[in-house]
């Protein structure tokens, strides 16, 4: 099976190596890259260049304007040919050298989706500092906030052409709705894989203070509504409550 990995990235000089490396480093895998860049003046599409030969033509990367992050994604999708697509986030990196190769082995005849845990770390040291299993995920979740880990999802190609891409519009919870999407309206078979896949870094969007997690969770009850389901902003509150046990029970 053919794996495309997406990274979309802008003005990502000061990370983007180690995702680089990470993904320089699978073994056993049938590996296709393409790299996004918004138009960067900080050095990425140099660094960009500098890896593109490492990749020995697995790697195709364009660079100019874009609308955001899940436009990008969306280009990354169409530049695509593999059986299966996953994203890696430009400062987050693939977690061990067998990664894309426990993705391929996942999909099975009648899988149309797989995901699994991810795990958040900080500073150079990588200290664990919350552990996201995906494990006890189900579809119905989601009208409570809930949503598999968006870095360990690997989806077959043919549920971008039947579902559709990454919505224009959300500015934190396009990747939320797009699960809703696929695993609830479209009820996609798909498979948890209990292995940890990416090392993200803390930080990002969604995590930026309150008000950002007020409109994260907007966006989320958004997104249930426009896809014909039930959600009020109180239901977003008890997954805090779940998310506690990822710090205390984080792995190392």
């Amino acid at each position: 099976m053919k794996i495309t990995l997406v990274t979309v990235c802008y003005r990502s000089a000061r990370v983007i190596r180690t995702a680089f490396e990470s993904v320089l480093a699978q073994k056993g895998a049938d590996l296709e890259y393409i790299v996004v860049d918004g138009g960067s003046d900080d050095g990425t599409v140099e660094i960009i260049r500098e890896y593109e030969p490492k990749f020995g033509g697995r790697m195709r990367w364009i660079s100019g304007p874009d609308e955001g992050m899940y436009d990008a994604i969306n280009k990354g999708v169409a530049m695509s040919t593999g059986d299966a697509i996953g994203i890696l986030n430009a400062d987050d990196r693939l977690d061990g050298e067998d990664a894309l190769a426990a993705v391929s082995a996942s999909f099975a005849d009648g899988i149309d989706a797989i995901y699994g845990d991810v795990r958040f770390v900080r500073g150079e040291s990588l200290e664990t500092v919350r552990y996201y299993s995906s494990k006890r995920w189900r579809p119905w979740m989601h009208n409570w906030g809930f949503m598999p880990a968006h870095p360990s999802v690997y989806v077959r190609r043919e549920v971008f052409a039947r579902c559709g891409g990454y919505r224009l519009g959300y500015d934190i919870s396009a990747d939320f709705e797009w699960m809703v999407r696929i695993f609830c309206r479209g009820r996609v078979r798909s498979l948890y894989v209990p292995r940890c896949f990416v090392t993200m870094r803390l930080g990002g969007k969604s995590t930026a203070g309150l008000k950002a997690m007020w409109k994260l969770n907007a966006e989320n009850v958004r997104a249930n509504r426009e896809n014909g389901y039930f959600s009020i902003m109180p239901m977003m509150a008890p997954k805090y409550l779940f998310k506690i046990w990822g710090y205390v029970f984080r792995k190392g």
